[in-house]
Parts: C-alpha cells; structure tokens; sequence
C-alpha cells in the first residue's frame, strides 16, 4: 500500500500490526464529514480569536502555538486519540490562525480573503487532479515531495537559529523577488504533500482501515490546509511589499 508524506501519517498505519477488513472501516465520506467538522472548529477558533485576541497577548498566542505542536505530536504518534486531540488541534491551531490572520489583515486590507480563496482553489484543483489520475503517487514522487518537505523544514530551522543569534536570513521575510521565490516553491511542495494525503485517505478506504482513521486522516488534512494557507498569506504578503516597493 501507498503511504503519505505527510508529517503526521506514519508507515507504522500500515504496518503489521495495524487491523484490515473491520466491521466499521475507514470511508472517504466519513473522512470527508470529519475534515470539515475540524476545519468549521478551527475557523470558529480563529474568527473568535481575531475579534476578542487583544494584539499583545502574545503569551496566548505563543501558548496555543506550542500546545498544537504538543498536540499533533502526540496525535501523530497515538491515532487512537485523533477523535479526541484533532478538535483540541483545531481549537488551538484557530487560536493563531486568528491572530495570524489579524495582523496580517492589519498590514494589508483584503490579504486574509484572497488567501482563503487561493488556499481551497489549490485544494480544489489538487483534488480534480487527482482524481483524474494526472497525478500517479509513485514512490520516486513521494520521495521527492518528502525530501523536499524535509529540506523546508531544515531550512526554517536554520532562519530561526540564525535569527536567535543575530544573523537573521532578511530575504525569507522580505519582498524581494528572492524571498517571493522561495515562497512559491514552498507553497508548490505543499500543495504537492495534498496529493499524497489524497493518496492515504483512498488507499485506507479500499484496504478497510479502522474507523478510527478518519479522525486522523482529518486531523492530517487539516495540518496541511493550515500550512498551506500560511504560506499562501506569507506569499501575498511579500508580493504586496514587493509592489509597495516598485511604486515608490
């Protein structure tokens, strides 16, 4: 069976040891209803937050970044507890997503609405794409899609070490073509770590995983939804400072 890229979906789901053929096994429709019972969690979260969130509470802010982090950590290695941590996950991921969406709304009217609609347009496309097989997972793609997942994340390491100790990487933030670059390869690999999640979702389904990974399945889904749109937000932002700057 194939396996997803996906932070959060480990080869251990297909292991030995994991149950086929259950009374109650996973569906793609009851995958479907989950996601977007934890994406209407996380908005809810997140429209609270920006309307109620004063902007200095950053110990909030801070707080719920570092509790989503231990929660999908946790869930990633527990999926029997998805049904349970993935809303907490999405509670706490709205938290900053709200505050997130705040400042950047601040900074630049009408930046959060064009990211919502970019962010489910790649999802959509993502989806038709794949369904229609353009898009075949094979195991050299999802070594790419994984290398290259594993290369951001070493990379955004190195800025935020960098940072800490007074070296900061001015270009990942600015908006120079450089900074803009990077950003859309980014938000291209996330848009490819969808398809591999597509991918585990159907694969659970046909071999009759147990009900429980719907909840997880979610749960992943929703990790990539919110990567993305970040991204997406860091993207236009950057165009938007970009073409500040070219006025001028």
């Amino acid at each position: 069976m194939d396996r997803s890229a996906n932070p959060a979906l480990r080869d251990e789901l297909f292991g030995p040891g994991e149950e086929t053929g259950n009374a109650n096994p996973m569906t793609i429709r009851g995958t479907i209803d989950k996601t977007l019972f934890l994406l209407a969690i996380a908005m809810a979260s997140a429209v609270l937050a920006w309307k109620y969130l004063p902007a200095d509470a950053i110990p909030v802010i801070l707080g719920s970044v570092v509790a989503a982090f231990v929660v999908g950590f946790v869930t990633s290695f527990n999926t029997s507890w998805s049904p349970v941590t993935g809303p907490v996950f999405a509670i706490l991921e709205g938290i900053f997503l709200g505050a997130f969406s705040g400042a950047a709304e601040t900074l630049y009217p009408g930046i959060v609405a064009q990211a919502v609609a970019l962010t489910f347009a790649v999802f959509i496309l993502l989806l038709l794409i794949f369904r229609a097989r353009l898009i075949r997972v094979t195991e050299k793609f999802r070594l790419i899609v994984v290398g290259a997942m594993g290369a951001i994340a070493l990379f955004y390491l190195a800025a935020i070490v960098l940072a800490f100790i007074g070296l900061p990487l001015g270009f990942v933030n600015e908006g120079g073509w450089i900074g803009i670059l990077i950003s859309v390869i980014i938000v291209f690999v996330a848009s490819l770590s969808l398809v591999l999640d597509f991918d585990y979702i159907e694969q659970g389904a046909e071999n009759g995983l147990p009900q429980r990974h719907e909840w997880y399945a979610a749960f992943t889904l929703l990790v990539t939804l919110v990567w993305l749109y970040l991204e997406i937000v860091r993207l236009l932002m950057k165009v938007r400072m970009l073409a500040q700057m070219l006025r001028r």
